[in-house]
């Protein structure tokens, strides 16, 4: 393992094992910090940064900031973050930038190809750690790194593919860069990470899939890859803090004809219901943005939601959530009755209005409430008759 932390340089007293052991801390220590800033919303919830992305704009832009909460990093906070934790940070942007103009950069990437695994790896972990400084980005590529970096996250150890991954991800902060990274062969590898990877590779591959898949040649990759099988698996794993991310990137699937027709064939709506039914208020909310995503321009699917027995547990965040969850909630809920008065382009068949009519007795009984013109949500129900 490379650490770029700064240099442990033996002091006077000092031997060379005790020298050593002290580099390999200071490794550990490095990769630790890396991970944690990378990932630094995802780790802390409830930090000013997230709050602040995820009140940033009105309701038109939820999408773009409730994703940009919960898989977006900040590479500019990392000096910030790291600092107070370890008084050697405070030069690490500065030691990054002086190894990146010394010519660090080409030597190490012909490592990444290197049979040696821990040589790949170390060669890895440094290029990524090189990357946190933003102005070496340009250098890493102009290097040629990215397909060697594809290259180790496919042939690496499990952790050499996690930081070729991050390493990715940082790379992918220059835009020109995410076409090049999917044509180079990244998207089947960090698929392959969603489904055999630990718990820390599959939130370094869905963070980068979601950053990649901003090019819609990378969504149709990913779909044709067959991401949304093993998204949707995630789906399901609470607690773990990869059901939000996957439902984050499945969104942004779901923004193609192709993505979200892979979402319906692979039981993604029911996922997404069972999720705004009984997981917790912020992965409901992650839910209703891709059922959104799944519904806004598809009559289809709108059916296929009403018979999966989306409407109570819709009506229910549109009543109870939060303030962008009733929103987005509400905005779902009114495709629905569109689709009911045929504006949707097609009939609900005959099933899906008998759930709607059940529901409004249900409603009635389960939350003690008359419906009246004064609330949006309520208002779709009273203005239908079953019989």
């Amino acid at each position: 393992m490379v650490s770029l932390a700064g240099s442990q340089i033996p002091s006077p007293g000092q031997s060379p094992c005790a020298a050593a052991r002290s580099q390999r801390r200071g490794a550990g220590y490095s990769m630790r910090t890396i991970r944690s800033a990378l990932l630094q919303p995802d780790s802390c919830p409830g930090s000013p940064h997230v709050a602040a992305a995820y009140d940033a704009a009105g309701a038109d832009s939820d999408m773009e900031n409730l994703t940009d909460s919960v898989i977006d990093f900040h590479l500019s906070e990392l000096a910030a973050t790291a600092g107070p934790a370890h008084p050697a940070a405070v030069a690490k942007s500065d030691i990054r930038e002086l190894i990146g103009v010394s010519g660090a950069i080409p030597a190490l990437v012909p490592l990444l190809r290197s049979t040696d695994p821990v040589a790949q790896e170390s060669a890895v972990t440094a290029l990524l750690n090189l990357s946190l400084e933003e102005r070496n980005r340009s250098a890493i590529t102009a290097a040629g790194a990215i397909k060697p970096l594809v290259y180790a996250l496919r042939t690496g150890t499990a952790s050499a593919k996690q930081n070729a991954a991050c390493a990715l991800l940082s790379l992918s902060g220059i835009e020109e860069n995410r076409a090049t990274i999917g044509a180079c062969g990244a998207i089947p590898p960090l698929v392959a990470l969603l489904s055999a990877g630990s718990t820390r590779g599959k939130k370094d591959a869905l963070t980068t899939l979601y950053r990649l898949c901003s090019a819609r040649r990378n969504k149709e990759r990913a779909v044709s890859a067959g991401a949304v099988v093993p998204l949707i698996h995630l789906v399901g794993e609470r607690g773990s803090g990869t059901s939000e991310k996957a439902m984050v990137v499945l969104a942004s699937l779901a923004g193609i004809v192709e993505g979200r027709d892979a979402v319906v064939e692979a039981g993604g709506i029911p996922a997404l219901v069972e999720t705004i039914e009984d997981g917790p208020a912020r992965e409901r909310e992650f839910a209703v943005v891709a059922l959104l995503q799944l519904c806004s321009e598809c009559p289809r699917n709108r059916a296929l939601l009403v018979r999966e027995g989306a409407i109570p547990p819709l009506v229910a965040l549109s009543q109870s959530g939060s303030a962008r969850a009733k929103h987005k909630a509400e905005t779902l809920l009114g495709y629905l009755r569109e689709q009911r008065q045929g504006g949707g382009g097609c009939r609900v068949e005959p099933v899906a209005a008998s759930s709607l009519a059940r529901f409004i007795v249900l409603r009635c009984v389960t939350f003690s409430l008359t419906p009246t013109s004064g609330s949006a949500a309520p208002s779709i129900w009273v203005t239908y008759s079953y019989t």
